[in-house]
């Protein structure tokens, strides 16, 4: 089984909202992620979507989007991104994914010898100044939520296990600088990190990077080339 990732679809299939507005990569981008994965991805294999799914504010008017992905090849394991308004009840999601898509939400999910857990996140600070009251509620709230996900993974790990971390926001500041969650995935044994939410100017981003034995992806779809990107 091989194992990739892709975030930040920003589907609109009720409600057409055009990105390209937002540059030249977003032309037909769905297109072309679904070509790539088409070439790249069996029955077998996984793939993983870090968050920002759909614009749609409601399950309902998400089912398209949500149906555009499922119907493609392979396993889907989907964790929620700040846009994905439409995610609330876990139950009513995991009902929509059908056979083959899983939503993980403070636990973990086994498929094969890949345990793959995941939550949203939050910004990490720049400083240890400037820090609203709610943004350091949110932060550490989403550091619980993900806990509980590691926890629930420790007790499902066996030998020759391989664990992937999905994580929505970027899970360091611009400067990778070490944060409560990479040193959380340290002390789990995280073998790999998929984030998202980062658009903009490829030039500032890292597509890959090792940290404390971890490799770390970014998998914004702009910022890849509408293509996904193998973990495993």
């Amino acid at each position: 089984m091989k194992v990739y990732a892709i975030s930040d679809l920003h589907l609109s299939g009720n409600n057409p909202k055009p990105m390209d507005i937002f540059g030249g990569s977003w032309a037909n981008y769905m297109r072309e992620i679904s070509d790539d994965w088409l070439k790249k991805v069996t029955e077998n294999d996984t793939v993983l979507i870090a968050g920002d799914i759909s614009w749609a504010m409601s399950l309902p008017d998400a089912l398209p989007d949500i149906k555009t992905v499922c119907d493609l090849p392979g396993k889907k394991v989907f964790i929620r991104g700040n846009h994905d308004y439409w995610w609330k009840a876990i139950g009513a999601v995991r009902s929509a994914l059908g056979n083959g898509g899983f939503a993980v939400q403070n636990d973990c999910v086994r498929i094969e010898n890949t345990l793959i857990c995941g939550s949203r996140g939050w910004t990490t600070p720049e400083n240890s100044g400037g820090v609203t009251a709610e943004d350091k509620k949110i932060y550490e709230r989403e550091l619980q939520r993900f806990t509980l996900s590691l926890a629930a993974m420790s007790k499902m790990r066996g030998e020759g296990d391989r664990v992937v971390a999905m994580i929505h926001y970027p899970p360091f500041n611009s400067r990778h600088e070490p944060s409560p969650f990479t040193r959380m995935f340290e002390e789990y044994g995280v073998n790999a990190v998929v984030y998202g939410h980062l658009h903009g100017n490829h030039g500032r981003m890292c597509l890959h990077k090792q940290m404390g034995g971890i490799d770390y992806y970014l998998t914004s779809c702009d910022l890849v080339g509408n293509k996904l990107v193998e973990i495993f």
